[in-house]
């Protein structure tokens, strides 16, 4: 389970990731009840605005965020974007401090950090592969999963009480200080010891990425799920923050079931940490959980039942995101992976924009239990449409020697569309021998040629 811890260079890059993100949840706590309850007077579809401007960039940027992810120093980069966004953090706090803060200038500053996140998002989860070998990638992605969701466990309960304490504005200065944590561990690494990266050639160009997502169905199929589930379903700054109102609940309340979700998903993350393989059928299984667990909480009557279930809810989402991730990290041509996991993250994160308004709406107007089974309904839909392709694909078939029974064949080749470059260079040219006659004439020898690249 813990495997990729082994190396200097993750353990380091995990401690500064989970200490980070503790900062990184505190900071989420404290601006979705600023927008709640001080700029607005518990107005979800604030809310969703906010989310939809802060989410919206990494889909409008995905072309450019890709490409800078292929093409630049991704350990530099990010030393560049948690610069960028501990400077944000701060300018944020001061201005709730001294009370000058408006809605608009929270939708800005939204806007600021969302630009700033689709040039981290796509290089944070490509310099996994930079960090670890590519039989680690899918372990190194679950514990990465599981660093998340250990801060989502810490930072909001830690948040939600620091809020009533000492007020919101504190958390962004307490966020900008942890980016420190992450920056040191950057600089901490042993460069050395990183893995060789893949040079893209000259002939790579923004839009491959988007061209070797269509010519593979998996990833379409990924993606369209991903897509449901992230706009509809996974609004739990909308959901938790209402239902907590709808509790007669303060901030602590909030943060408290924030962290009852991260206790299920740490365990999901664990869980996809021991499984050595990434698998299609984990993620359409979690989606179908997702949707039943969505439904299931939505009835709760009391809150700390409505905690229980949100457990479950959190176990189904990470399972899902989490093998998500890692299919997309271990299928992809090393050369593209950068652009590629700038398209997944487009479409989590882009997803947002399409889903959270919507949501916030369906919550103030028809309360916070219709919206949660809204993103129920999303859920179950998206089991449904990775089911058709599955059975349609030739994996689901009947098992050899039982007829009512039905198996998965995970053996089944993926088809994967290998990155051609448009020209030959020294670099990707091959030697190969070829017979040559001897001055004699009787017995030919091999030597070798290098072959040199042309149109021929």
């Amino acid at each position: 389970m813990f495997r990729s811890l082994g190396l200097f260079n993750y353990r380091v890059w995990f401690i500064g990731a989970l200490i980070s993100n503790i900062g990184g949840w505190m900071q989420s706590t404290a601006q979705d009840w600023v927008v709640l309850t001080e700029l607005t007077h518990n107005d979800a579809t604030a809310m969703g605005v906010t989310m939809a401007l802060q989410f919206g960039p990494p889909l409008v940027l995905v072309s450019i965020t890709g490409w800078v992810a292929d093409h630049f120093d991704r350990r530099k980069l990010l030393m560049v974007t948690q610069t960028t966004l501990g400077l944000l953090a701060v300018t944020v706090g001061v201005l709730l401090l001294t009370h000058v803060m408006t809605l608009p200038m929270m939708w800005m500053f939204a806007g600021f950090f969302g630009i700033a996140n689709a040039f981290d998002s796509p290089a944070r989860q490509a310099f996994v592969s930079d960090v670890v070998s590519r039989e680690n990638a899918s372990n190194a992605v679950a514990l990465n999963s599981a660093s998340f969701n250990m801060a989502r466990l810490i930072g909001p309960a830690v948040g939600g009480v620091l809020i009533v304490l000492v007020g919101t504005g504190w958390m962004f200065i307490i966020n900008a200080a942890t980016f420190a944590a992450m920056l040191i561990a950057l600089s901490m690494m042993r460069t050395g010891e990183l893995q060789p990266r893949v040079k893209t050639t000259t002939a790579a160009r923004i839009a491959d990425g988007f061209r070797y997502v269509a010519r593979r169905p998996d990833l379409v199929v990924l993606f369209v799920m991903v897509f449901l589930v992230g706009a509809f379903g996974m609004n739990f700054a909308i959901f938790a923050s209402t239902m907590a109102l709808e509790f007669g609940l303060k901030a602590d309340g909030y943060g408290t079931l924030s962290s009852m979700l991260a206790v299920g998903s740490l365990a999901g993350a664990l869980m996809a940490a021991r499984r050595d393989t990434a698998r299609m059928r984990v993620v359409i299984v979690a989606t179908g959980g997702f949707g039943v667990a969505s439904l299931v909480s939505s009835m709760m009557p009391e809150y700390w039942l409505y905690g229980a279930t949100v457990v479950f809810v959190g176990f189904s989402t990470v399972s899902m995101l989490t093998t998500a991730n890692g299919y997309v990290q271990t299928t992809t041509d090393a050369q593209l992976r950068g652009r590629v996991l700038a398209l997944y993250m487009a479409v989590l994160m882009g997803s947002t924009p399409v889903g959270a308004p919507i949501v916030g709406w369906v919550a103030t107007v028809f309360g916070p239990r219709t919206a949660i089974q809204v993103g129920a309904v999303a859920g179950l839909v998206s089991c449904v449409i990775g089911s058709i392709w599955m059975i349609n694909s030739g994996r689901l078939h009947r098992h050899e020697t039982s007829r009512f029974r039905l198996t998965i064949d995970e053996t089944r080749p993926i088809r994967i569309v290998e990155h051609v470059p448009e020209e030959f260079s020294d670099e990707v040219a091959q030697t190969m021998p070829i017979p040559l006659p001897n001055l004699d004439g009787d017995v030919p020898v091999r030597r070798k040629r290098r072959i040199r690249g042309s149109r021929a």
